[in-house]
């Protein structure tokens, strides 16, 4: 396969088409525990490390998202919590302890639900987490790619990974390393899970505030602050989740 853009697009578009293609189902079943969430007075709780925090902060604070949203970060411990950075590394997401820290230091609520994203679904700290919600009774949704989770050894010490702990697995469908085109001398580029996994988010949303329309529901949803009215009007639905969402250094 040549290097260049065309190829490159052509292989992405596989991957999206086949999301779509593949998980309708998982997406709608996502939609449909969220939306229970959502009535229940819960916020949904998005955590991902390493580039998937790219999906945490897809779901929460993005502009034509949801306002009940709150994105757990390993970053939380230092914003928040004021531990020293001394001693921590890019290896920080392996450790499972620390997603006890992030989970203490955010106000989690009985009806709040977790979405968390891993490509590989094996390290320490996102298998914890995913622990942590469901020993406290959270409902749980999970994106990873299964080719590549189903080829790794989970970090974890008990060995889990992250769909194991699921009450849906959505499949972002990117391969084993993530990565679509390969290199003469070995090796590949074009890294996909980051805009599969967005789609996935985006096709969830839409399902969800579908269903909140029908259901006679104004659908809290954000607009850009980047336009005319858009901090006044997020304003007002953020305040109906003090201390329970975080937008900015978290």
């Amino acid at each position: 396969m040549p290097l260049d853009q065309n190829s490159a697009a052509t292989a992405i578009r596989e991957v999206l088409d086949r999301l779509v293609a593949t998980q309708r189902d998982n997406i709608a079943a996502a939609a449909d525990l969220v939306v229970a969430a959502l009535a229940a007075g819960g916020v949904v709780q998005a955590f991902g490390t390493g580039h998937s925090e790219a999906l945490a902060m897809e779901v929460a604070g993005r502009a034509g998202g949801l306002v009940p949203t709150n994105r757990l970060a390993l970053r939380d411990i230092l914003v928040y919590g004021g531990k020293s950075t001394a001693g921590i590394d890019g290896k920080i997401e392996r450790d499972p302890q620390i997603a006890h820290d992030v989970y203490e230091l955010a106000n989690i609520q009985p009806a709040d639900i977790f979405i968390i994203a891993s490509n590989s679904g094996g390290n320490g700290s996102t298998v914890e987490m995913a622990a942590l919600a469901k020993e406290n009774g959270h409902r749980l949704i999970v994106l990873t790619s299964m080719e590549h989770t189903g080829r790794i050894t989970s970090r974890h010490p008990s060995g889990k990974k992250l769909y194991e702990f699921a009450d849906v697995v959505i499949d972002n469908c990117a391969p084993y390393g993530d990565t679509l085109l390969p290199l003469p001398d070995g090796g590949s580029i074009c890294a996909v899970s980051s805009m599969s996994s967005a789609l996935a988010v985006q096709l969830m949303n839409t399902e969800i505030v579908a269903r909140q329309i029908v259901a006679g529901v104004v659908p809290p949803i954000y607009l850009s602050a980047n336009v005319p009215g858009g901090d006044t009007h997020n304003d007002a639905l953020e305040a109906q989740y003090a201390g329970r969402i975080r937008r900015g250094l978290g």
